[in-house]
């Protein structure tokens, strides 16, 4: 016959066990639910012990918010390798990953918590968000980024977290086709950025040029197309090929693209 007998943990090794609990519980509801009493139970040990690594909630948070933003970061991760749509829709399911499983320490993350400063969790988003864009920024393989491709990737990076959020109240968008969205969501604002600037069009026309045609980007373009197609049917509208003397689009605000 055994008998369970309790490993005895070394002060780091304890911390990370209380780091890890806490952050799955407060993962899952809010921190104003969470009692230390909760967290040392599921930890198997007693409250004072609690309070002799951590001095209360609010740090214990603080260092669960800590490990939940260094995972957040490690999402973008992502081999250069490969077409960059087929890339980017690596890094939104892992993105999603951590999302779907930490929903509320990722509200937390966000928005920042009733136990937490909201500097806090602001700085520690802050990071995250540098992180992110610096890794997409390396997969552009843009040494320097000029200042319209930095406005895109920033952009793009606050667009992923907006729509998770939204996301996580109700689900009512399939996630699949949120994580092809945003990757779509990224080729659209650097279209857009690219029509003002021959720079960024540079830079765009480089990535499509190493874009299969079956991938995310040629799917894009396809239901672009596609849609294009049923407006001018529904309008009426005459294709451009049978109207040659139709008057020449209005150029765009801004320096005039030549590609």
């Amino acid at each position: 016959m055994t008998t369970g007998v309790r490993r005895r943990m070394g002060v780091e090794e304890r911390k990370q066990q209380l780091i890890g609990v806490a952050l799955e519980l407060f993962s899952h509801r809010s921190p104003d639910d969470v009692s230390i009493d909760e967290i040392a139970a599921a930890a198997g040990i007693s409250r004072p012990l609690v309070y002799h690594y951590f001095p209360g909630k609010q740090s214990l948070y603080e260092a669960a918010l800590r490990r939940a933003a260094d995972d957040l970061a490690t999402r973008f991760l992502e081999p250069r390798e490969g077409p960059l749509g087929a890339r980017l829709h690596r890094v939104m399911k892992r993105f999603f990953d951590f999302v779907d499983e930490h929903g509320a320490g990722f509200f937390a993350l966000m928005r920042g918590g009733p136990a937490v400063g909201a500097s806090t969790a602001t700085a520690m988003m802050g990071e995250v968000r540098q992180a992110a864009y610096e890794q997409i920024v390396a997969h552009l393989g843009v040494g320097q980024p000029p200042a319209r491709l930095e406005l895109v990737v920033r952009s793009w990076v606050s667009l992923a977290e907006s729509t998770a959020l939204i996301w996580l109240d109700g689900r009512r968008i399939p996630r699949a086709e949120l994580e092809w969205q945003l990757v779509h969501d990224f080729a659209a604002l650097a279209a857009v950025s690219a029509a003002y600037d021959e720079e960024m069009a540079a830079i765009l026309l480089r990535v499509l040029a190493e874009e299969p045609a079956d991938g995310p980007y040629g799917d894009l373009v396809g239901r672009l197309t596609r849609m294009g197609a049923e407006l001018a049917e529904s309008t009426g509208a005459a294709k451009p090929a049978e109207s040659p003397e139709s008057p020449e689009s209005p150029e765009l605000p801004g320096q005039r693209v030549h590609v």
